[in-house]
């Protein structure tokens, strides 16, 4: 993904899907790939790791902005993970057996259970934030449902905030950047939205129109825009934090309490065993307002 990923969009052309991205790990650095498996629950392997505080609430971005510096991959023939930041020694954790352990965590306003990683993977995450946390794994992901006001009876979610798959477009931050330099400022990279599917060709916010979408054969419900927070004030490579883009995002895209970037979006309709996405497919706008 380029640093802007700037697009004006076009009325009349194809919009496709221009990259894909998990986060093996709630709050940790983004992952991208070529194409990817879309679960009910979201991408294939996308936050099914998560932090936990000693009261077993989850840890995030929003309170330990250094978790961007954290990269965690998958290994999945070893059923293992490595985990790494610079400058901290890497670690390898094995995905937690059947039998492991489940601890009660707190997710927003889910309360449900996940297997417990072990105190290899706790005193990892412990020494690189400095206080006590553990991490835990969801090994069975249809056990945390979507907001009922916006999904539909079996609509089921991993880790992530609120949905299983998050969508931003390339024309909508072209007009935020352009927003941005306006004012003197610097345009952000849209790794600062952390994004599941981006999209290109699509017009400057065009997406706040969109109820159901199909990305190659997969097609998706729109459920609600996504609200932002303080997480898209943080540098994903660094884990600095600033003060754009939220403050522009109050000023252009303020909707009731929220402020808007990017839709998030429930898979609907998929075919035994999932269905797959790839970068270059075409994106296709079913139903609008």
């Amino acid at each position: 993904m380029s640093d802007t990923g700037a697009d004006s969009g076009d009325p009349g052309g194809r919009i496709q899907l221009a990259s894909i991205h998990i986060y093996p790990m709630k709050a940790g650095r983004a992952v991208d790939l070529q194409q990817s498996l879309v679960e009910p629950w979201g991408l294939a392997g996308d936050r099914r790791w998560l932090l936990v505080d000693e009261d077993s609430r989850f840890v995030s971005q929003r309170e330990e902005p250094s978790l961007a510096r954290v990269t965690v991959a998958a290994q999945p023939a070893a059923r293992m993970i490595s985990v790494s930041s610079p400058g901290a020694p890497s670690g390898q954790i094995a995905v937690p057996a059947a039998d492991a352990e489940l601890l009660k965590v707190t997710v927003w306003g889910s309360v449900l259970m996940a297997a417990e990683a072990g105190a290899v993977a706790d005193a990892w995450f412990s020494a690189y934030l400095g206080r006590p946390v553990r991490l835990v794994y969801l090994d069975d992901p249809t056990r945390r449902a979507v907001d009922p006001e916006f999904g539909q009876d079996g609509d089921v979610v991993s880790f992530a905030d609120g949905y299983p798959v998050l969508l931003t477009s390339t024309g909508s931050l072209a007009e935020l950047g352009q927003w941005l330099a306006d004012d003197g400022g610097q345009p952000v990279p849209m790794t600062r939205f952390r994004p599941n599917v981006v999209v290109t060709g699509a017009r400057p916010w065009d997406e706040d129109h969109w109820h159901r979408v199909r990305i190659g054969a997969v097609t998706f419900r729109v459920a609600k825009p996504c609200g932002r927070c303080v997480v898209t004030t943080t540098d994903q490579v660094t884990g600095q934090r600033g003060s754009q883009p939220l403050k522009m995002l109050a000023r252009h895209r303020r909707f009731g309490k929220q402020l808007v970037f990017g839709q998030n979006m429930i898979p609907d309709q998929l075919p035994a065993g999932g269905g797959v996405i790839r970068v270059g497919d075409r994106v296709e706008i079913l139903d609008r307002d």
